[in-house]
């Protein structure tokens, strides 16, 4: 019978096992083996005698390995966490603890550590970084927008870039809102409050409003980049998909010198009117292969708002598939 031992400490252990063991089951089932406490570590067993028996006890002890490494490094393990794992052990082989590695991005204004949580999202920060334009292209709840305006925050508290810049189009999702009272600013507001609900969490209100008020923060719909050339910024431009071609190129036109730019969308939420064409869908045809342009597509695996977001969105893919 093939066994594996690993030597950990009752601490480390629970952590493994996971309330009601309910992490140490998905490794169980993922890669059909047996895992049981004893004195001073864990055994691991495959339940099958065959030919895989010994590569799929370290497939699981690799993944056992991992979650130890970042429980040490202060990540709260839960059942997403070790279901992305054992994807990638099943993809990509035994991991080892010097691969995802997944840096971090910045610092929030309570001390929380924002950071990659997936290997499609540490490719995503990495080309952010790399390139003077990013397009993250991927489902809800993978980060685009929120890991793209914490590496601004970052840059401009490093004053790579002297001012941030926040966009997206104003187009409804499928769904008439009607006339909205107030001034610009107010009718404005409902579209772009995701972007400056994270601004708010990463940088602090009182910093936030403090930049605001000098100009060094620019949130505003799509429209108001047109004519302008924006120069020493770091830009975001989210929700690309509801941008028409026409749209898309003035945008990525008005980029200037020293500035950073990321292109977040979804092109399976496109609330564009049906004569209208996406100009997210045709983008990395007509600039892929450029320098400096970066084109990085996320998938279901890189959610992490919520399992259950994971979920739906396989099940929407699978369906679409069909």
């Amino acid at each position: 019978m093939e066994r594996l031992r690993l030597d950990m400490n009752t601490q480390e252990s629970a952590a493994v096992f996971g309330q009601g063991d309910a992490h140490v089951s998905i490794i169980e089932d993922a890669f059909n083996v047996d895992i049981s406490l004893e004195d001073g570590g864990i055994s691991c067993t495959s339940r099958h005698e065959d030919g895989q028996s010994k590569q799929r006890i370290e497939l699981a002890i690799s993944v056992i390995r991992r979650m130890l490494e970042l429980s040490k490094q202060g990540e709260i393990l839960n059942r997403q966490i070790t279901a992305y794992l054992c994807d990638l052990a099943s993809e990509n082989g035994p991991i080892s603890l010097s691969s995802y590695q997944t840096g971090g991005v910045c610092i929030t204004s309570r001390g929380k550590s924002i950071k990659a949580k997936t290997q499609g999202q540490q490719t995503y920060v990495e080309s952010i970084r790399k390139n003077m334009i990013t397009f993250g292209i991927g489902p809800a709840g993978t980060g685009k927008t929120y890991l793209a305006v914490a590496l601004a925050v970052d840059a401009f508290r490093k004053n790579e870039v002297s001012r941030i810049i926040l966009t997206r189009p104003a187009v409804e999702a499928g769904e008439n809102l009607g006339f909205l009272p107030g001034d610009l600013q107010s009718k404005v507001d409902p579209y772009l409050r995701p972007l400056q609900d994270s601004l708010y969490e990463i940088m602090g209100i009182d910093s936030y409003n403090r930049n605001m008020e000098r100009g060094a923060i620019e949130i505003a719909p799509l429209a108001y980049m047109r004519g302008r050339t924006l120069d020493h910024a770091f830009i975001i431009l989210d929700e690309a998909q509801n941008t028409t071609q026409e749209q898309l190129k003035m945008f990525l036109t008005r980029i200037g010198q020293g500035s950073k730019a990321v292109v977040t969308g979804d092109v399976t939420q496109i609330d564009l009117p049906r004569d209208k064409v996406s100009g997210l869908k045709k983008i990395e045809r007509i600039l892929g292969g450029i320098d400096d342009i970066g084109f990085c597509t996320l998938t279901g695996k890189d959610v992490v708002r919520c399992e259950l977001v994971q979920k739906i969105i396989r099940a929407y893919e699978q369906y679409e598939q069909k």
